[in-house]
């Protein structure tokens, strides 16, 4: 399947992901309004770092190493068997620790102990979220693009309409609740259409710890976690900051713009993935990666240029849309936040490198430094320019972390030319 073809399959799931997260901006804007979207960010970062974390972080692993041992079935079963081992384990673990801390992480999160009921729910829900993680890992290293796009369109209607649903009884405390659940009712989608699929075999589903296979996916779990804790809590930390600067007020406003951003993006970012990776790490010559990267620019960036115009275009009218008249002065915010985008997108096209080719030390060590710029920068940012600083800090570091991988993907290459020339 082409990346042409693999775009229009993801672009679909992705529109029914989009729809389903849209939903819920909405409706908590329209009960809680720009304090209670600043809020759901926060907790949206807890949801985002525990889906990561209940599969103990190894679905990137699982996509390179079923697209490498595809052909191979005794490797590929070894394989599948550790990652079930491992992403059990692991839901497990979190969903133990999340539970007996349930109380202080609504506290210090949300600062209301009334969420308590519901960080315990998530906690339940980590073993269903591990499942569905791992599931939708394999169909995408088999590079099953049709299917996984299925898959995804299928939960996303669940998740719209459990939120409608239980938004109805419950308000905005139902539409927090509709995110964590609609989570694991992916695996209801998930399971039927990888059973049904030509590759599935049931020896997929016996656990088994493999030293070796575990050893291959904990590099992994090692670099997605760095990724996976470092981002949320770099984002609590701005949110916070800005809260006690200026207020949950304004919080929201700096919310809303990204969370704009993160749902066109998701077009981008879900075809990166569920193609690009599985394709940078099936293929190990020189010549091969360069194309790679020449079609993944050719395609994605005039996407996300194209996107990001239009939004800019028609920004008053997406604010009022999406949320409502009092989030106007966010407007002010859309400038430096799509231009950011489109340089992250850029980075993000070769820094895909790092994860496709296990570079585990080099990925952690540009995960920490970069995290850290970006608050450093928020800080000296908005102490000069008030809110709009939080957006000029993000479109600088990935400014710079753009640089970065650059400069990554060009040593590579060479080494690879001077191993050919080695040993033709």
């Amino acid at each position: 399947m082409n990346l042409v073809r693999a775009s229009i399959y993801t672009a679909a799931a992705t529109a029914a992901r989009l729809l389903a997260g849209l939903v819920v901006i909405k409706l908590v804007a329209w009960f809680a309004g720009p304090e209670g979207v600043g809020k759901l960010g926060q907790f949206m970062s807890l949801m985002s770092l525990l889906a990561v974390l209940a599969g103990g972080g190894i679905s990137s692993g699982v996509v390179k190493y079923v697209a490498e041992y595809r052909h191979d079935p005794r490797r590929l079963r070894r394989l599948l068997g550790a990652a079930l081992w491992y992403a059990l384990g692991a839901s497990l673990v979190m969903g133990g620790l999340t539970l007996v801390f349930s109380p202080q992480i609504a506290q210090w999160l949300l600062g209301d102990l009334r969420y308590t009921s519901l960080i315990r729910v998530l906690a339940f829900a980590q073993l269903g979220i591990a499942l569905a993680n791992y599931i939708l890992a394999v169909i995408n290293g088999f590079m099953d693009v049709r299917r996984l796009a299925l898959v995804q369109v299928g939960g996303s209607i669940l998740n719209v309409a459990m939120v409608a649903w239980l938004s109805q009884w419950l308000h905005l405390y139902g539409a927090l609740l509709a995110l964590v659940l609609g989570q694991a009712l992916w695996l209801a989608v998930g399971w039927p259409a990888w059973r049904r699929s030509p590759y599935f075999r049931r020896s997929m589903l016996r656990m088994r710890f493999d030293r070796e296979m575990v050893a291959k996916l904990a590099v992994f779990s090692t670099m997605t976690l760095t990724s996976a804790l470092l981002s949320p809590l770099v984002n609590i930390a701005i949110r916070d900051h800005l809260a006690l600067q200026f207020g949950w007020e304004q919080v929201g406003y700096w919310q809303a713009v990204s969370k704009v951003s993160d749902a066109y993006l998701l077009f981008v970012t879900t075809a990166i993935s569920a193609y690009y990776l599985p394709r940078l790490a099936s293929v190990n010559d020189r010549a091969g990666l360069a194309l790679e990267f020449r079609h993944a620019y050719r395609f994605f960036l005039p996407l996300v240029v194209l996107a990001a115009l239009a939004i800019y275009a028609m920004r008053d009218w997406v604010t009022l849309a999406l949320f409502n008249a009092d989030f106007a002065p966010a407007n002010g915010l859309y400038g430096p936040q799509l231009i950011g985008d489109v340089i992250k997108v850029a980075s993000f096209v070769l820094s895909y490198l790092m994860l496709a080719k296990a570079m585990t030390r080099l990925f952690i060590i540009s995960e920490c430094v970069f995290a850290m710029s970006y608050l450093a920068l928020v800080y000296v940012f908005v102490a000069r320019f008030g809110l709009v600083g939080a957006v000029y800090g993000f479109a600088v570091n990935y400014t710079l972390y753009l640089v970065f991988n650059v400069v990554v993907a060009r040593r590579y290459l060479g080494g690879l030319k001077q191993w050919s020339a080695q040993y033709p």
